[in-house]
């Protein structure tokens, strides 16, 4: 008899995935969202494939549900700190356009986070608060990064260093690609989702600035 995942289309391999741990576990969507901070109807989207969940959200998630990242996501790992640009391990969250190259090493009592993002032309991220830290620094292009009431016109060079638990959020303007490294380091247990994805549940907050 084939699982719950295996039924699923790949396009909602996550959501799949995740429901099924839930139900591994008995929790309820109501359960899922107490402990994850995401909002029931946002955890709802995603399991019927109907949302997109950023990187940190995913987190979220996961560890809500005691799994890794890598149980929802798939990347290569590398065997140690370095990484060569041509061979980096890349990925993507589900069926998001934006593709991530992985920099940041997986060693034990790590506390940051990196990546190399590109970034197609359009894109807008969700307003999100956290606690911790964010670096910002454009490879190409341009953005336009949000913190607080101030919008940053950020070009190739430019680089901005902020607090999580400032309201933020970026987005690609231009009709051209981007290229972002970001290093942020982030606690996932007092954040939340402000994604226009639900506007019913506005005041509900989501982690990393990634939306479609």
């Amino acid at each position: 008899m084939q699982s719950d995942v295996a039924k699923e289309k790949p396009s909602n391999l996550l959501g799949a995935r995740m429901r099924t741990q839930r139900h591994r576990m008995a929790m309820t969507l109501q359960q899922l969202s107490a402990v994850s901070g995401v909002s029931v109807g946002y955890l709802s989207q995603v399991e019927r494939g109907n949302a997109m969940p950023s990187l940190g959200t995913l987190n979220q998630i996961a560890t809500a549900l005691a799994v890794d990242l890598d149980h929802f996501v798939h990347s290569p790992r590398a065997a140690d700190s370095l990484t060569r640009g041509a061979s980096r391990p890349r990925f993507s969250v589900a069926d998001s356009p934006v593709q991530y190259e992985q920099i940041g090493a997986a060693f034990s009592g790590h506390e940051l986070t990196s990546y190399v993002m590109n970034v197609p032309p359009g894109y807008e991220s969700e307003v999100v608060n956290h606690i911790g830290e964010e670096i910002i620094y454009i490879l190409e292009g341009a953005i336009s990064q949000m913190v607080g009431e101030r919008e940053y016109l950020m070009r190739e060079g430019d680089s901005l260093h902020y607090l999580g638990d400032t309201p933020h959020c970026w987005s690609n303007k231009t009709d051209q690609p981007a290229r972002i490294l970001w290093v942020g380091r982030m606690e996932y247990d007092k954040s939340g989702h402000l994604g226009r994805s639900v506007p019913e549940q506005g005041n509900v907050r989501e982690m990393l600035p990634l939306r479609k």
